[in-house]
């Protein structure tokens, strides 16, 4: 089966909301640890909620913050069904669930090492934490790309 119009874009949506919620689950233990800065995503999220909502600097809001991620969660996963109805790919098992994780692993490639710097001024490769972090947001990426193949597979 190949999802189209409103079924992929349904489809896509719910997806998106359960993955990036599994992925913010995935990201609290990297939060506990390292703080804001530890968490690309979210650093990100609060850096252009200073700039789109006129946040103080110095607050942290986590309302703005999740509003933003889970918009691009959603977004992303409208996105997927809709690429896979053009690439003309079936939604079986065994195509979904390998394209979802090498999805998860293209939008973490895409959103995260072009913008990351010129966002929030800090490297993904020299970030001042190490390594880890970067490794942290790869992995919620993966699960991303996971859970949103296994919902599709649910759904349809």
């Amino acid at each position: 089966m190949i999802l189209t119009g409103a079924d992929a874009i349904f489809s896509g949506l719910i997806s998106g909301i359960v993955a990036t919620a599994v992925m913010t689950v995935t990201e609290i233990p990297s939060w506990r640890k390292w703080g804001l800065l530890g968490v690309f995503e979210w650093h990100e999220n609060q850096v252009l909620s200073t700039r789109f909502f006129h946040i103080p600097r110095d607050t942290l809001s986590f309302k703005y913050i999740f509003f933003l991620h889970f918009l691009n969660g959603s977004l992303a996963g409208i996105a997927f069904p809709l690429i896979l109805s053009i690439l003309d790919i079936p939604i079986t098992q065994d195509y979904v669930l390998v394209s979802s994780v090498a999805y998860g692993f293209m939008l973490w490639i895409v959103t995260l090492v072009p913008i990351h710097k010129p966002i929030t001024r800090y490297s993904v490769w020299n970030h001042q934490l190490g390594h880890l972090p970067a490794i942290a947001s790869l992995i919620g990426h993966l699960i991303y790309g996971l859970v949103l193949g296994i919902v599709i597979m649910i759904n349809y």
